[in-house]
């Protein structure tokens, strides 16, 4: 059977297993107005087994995005609010004596559920913030010399403010490199607004419904490793993530001096898998240079070190994302 054949059945197959995405994006348009971009980042880190990080001002639906996820699936859910006093215990647990008992035993803390949105997570300094790490990559936590694995499907969604504002913890590299995708939630425009305005004002705030299993959100994310990646297009990420990391070779001289470290190997793994996952929220069997691009920004935006001359030009990693985009050569 030739490869066409196989990637027109792919797609047909695609079609058909993707339609709970439409059903999800519905429940989540009931209550969240606008910010398309922050519910198909949200899908994406679902469907590619993902840890999200989210940034903005406070009042735009951070929280309220992640908690309506969390409905549409039967999935459980946990919400931590970081603050300066926060103490790794209180994250993932703590022994406990028993005194009917006369030993020491286990108490599980919040981490231990489906949805973790760890709220502001830039509030609370690194030794919490590090408590996060094991769970994250490891999807284990210890407890004492007890060691658990962590239920599937597990995602940690964060919201941090602007570095700007005063009394926050900058995060580690490496804490950073371990979400899948950055996504920065923006102003909604004045008409959505108004919408959001009048639905607040409601006697009945509306509410999402579950539409989808945890099992079929483990069954989604085998279908999503199915997508077709040709090779040209895994060239063309790979070039994507080596520009940020030797610019000159990519006749981007200019950004030399700008950038102090680029995108790690996890870059590439997350940009193949996003673009993957963006191809299957998209209905598509295959994955089109577009879809990189999509998801680009995301994925890199949190990866890339810039240097003080950098700084000095208020050149952000958006913008040297951007040349990146404009001079790689697209298959």
């Amino acid at each position: 059977m030739d490869t066409t054949t196989n990637i027109r059945e792919l797609n047909e197959r695609i079609k058909e297993e993707s339609s709970f995405v439409e059903m999800i994006t519905m429940e989540m348009n009931k209550v969240i107005v606008g910010q398309k971009h922050l519910v198909e980042s949200l899908l994406i880190g679902l469907l590619s087994d993902g840890h999200i990080l989210l940034e903005g001002v406070p009042g735009l639906a951070k929280t309220l995005a992640i908690s309506t996820l969390a409905k549409t699936t039967d999935a459980g859910f946990s919400r931590i609010q970081f603050t300066p006093d926060l103490l790794p215990a209180d994250l993932i647990g703590t022994m406990i004596y028993s005194q009917k008992k006369e030993q020491f035993e286990v108490k599980k803390g919040p981490i231990f559920n489906n949805f973790i949105l760890a709220d502001e997570i830039n509030r609370a300094p690194a030794k919490v913030q590090s408590a996060l790490l094991e769970a994250m990559q490891e999807k284990q936590v210890t407890i004492g010399e007890n060691t658990f694995t962590l239920e599937k499907p597990f995602l940690v969604l964060a919201t941090q403010n602007p570095i700007e504002q005063e009394g926050t913890y900058p995060l580690p590299e490496a804490q950073m490199d371990r979400f899948m995708l950055k996504a920065v939630v923006h102003y909604p425009k004045l008409e959505e607004e108004k919408r959001i305005m009048r639905e607040n004002l409601l006697k009945d705030f509306p509410e999402a419904s579950q539409v989808i299993t945890r099992d079929a959100i483990l069954k989604a994310r085998d279908v999503v490793k199915d997508v077709y990646i040709d090779e040209k297009i895994e060239q063309y990420s790979l070039d994507i993530v080596f520009a940020t990391r030797t610019p000159e070779d990519y006749n981007l001289e200019s950004l030399k001096e700008m950038i102090s470290y680029g995108g790690s190997p996890r870059a590439s793994i997350n940009l193949a898998k996003a673009a993957k996952a963006y191809a299957f929220i998209k209905r598509r069997g295959y994955v089109v240079p577009e879809d990189v691009r999509a998801v680009c920004h995301d994925v890199l935006r949190h990866r890339i070190g810039l240097t003080y001359q950098a700084e000095a030009e208020e050149l952000t990693t958006d913008d040297i994302i951007n040349k990146v985009l404009n001079t790689v050569e697209v298959p």
